[in-house]
């Protein structure tokens, strides 16, 4: 079964509708970003979230200390790298924490996904790569550049109803990660959440 997250939570009301439509995963996204949350926002939010969601935290580049504080705090369950971390760095996480790491991917070619699946992160996610931007475009990317991978892979970018099944029929993701493809004006909207969860569920 697709896994579906819904990134890029900022209010209550988000919270509510992702607590009634149960998508496996919600991101908070700590990273610079029109979606951007503090801490204090997320522990708030977090304790509004059904136990059975499992809260990503996604992250640019930040130091390290701030990620385990918020892993050790309970306020994520996963952590999702997107910006320029390397081995080193995650070495150094993953000793410090229990919870799993992704690591995001701006795909622009072949070789570049499989180096990244060398590295020791738990998963990859590949999003489009959009110049001066570490994601967040909502800009779809060739998916034929997606080589035949071990490691287990999420889908973001440009995801919406309208190519969401084709999209999963055509790279069997193990989950697809969507933001603006839920949004209308820029806020979350609760029928586009539960368009698309429903649509991916019924692909089962």
């Amino acid at each position: 079964m697709t896994k579906i997250k819904i990134c890029g939570l900022t209010q209550q009301e988000d919270i509510e509708s992702v607590n009634r439509w149960r998508p496996d995963y919600i991101g908070f996204v700590f990273g610079a970003s029109r979606r951007q949350v503090t801490a204090e926002q997320a522990t708030l939010l977090k304790a509004g979230l059904d136990n059975q969601i499992k809260a990503v935290g996604v992250f640019v580049n930040e130091p390290l200390n701030s990620i385990i504080k918020l892993c050790q705090n309970g306020v994520i369950d996963i952590v999702q790298l997107h910006g320029d971390e390397n081995e080193a760095y995650i070495r150094i996480l993953k000793a410090q924490i229990d919870c799993p790491v992704i690591k995001a991917v701006r795909v622009q070619g072949s070789e570049q996904i499989l180096r990244a699946e060398e590295l020791s992160c738990d998963l990859l996610l590949l999003d489009a790569c959009q110049k001066e931007q570490y994601g967040g475009s909502g800009k779809t990317f060739d998916y034929a550049l997606i080589p035949i991978l071990q490691k287990q892979f999420f889908l973001a970018g440009g995801l919406e109803i309208s190519n969401i099944a084709q999209v999963i029929r055509k790279c069997n993701p193990y989950g697809v990660d969507i933001s603006s493809g839920v949004e209308t004006d820029g806020l979350k909207d609760e029928g586009k959440i539960r368009q698309i969860i429903q649509t991916v569920r019924s692909l089962e």
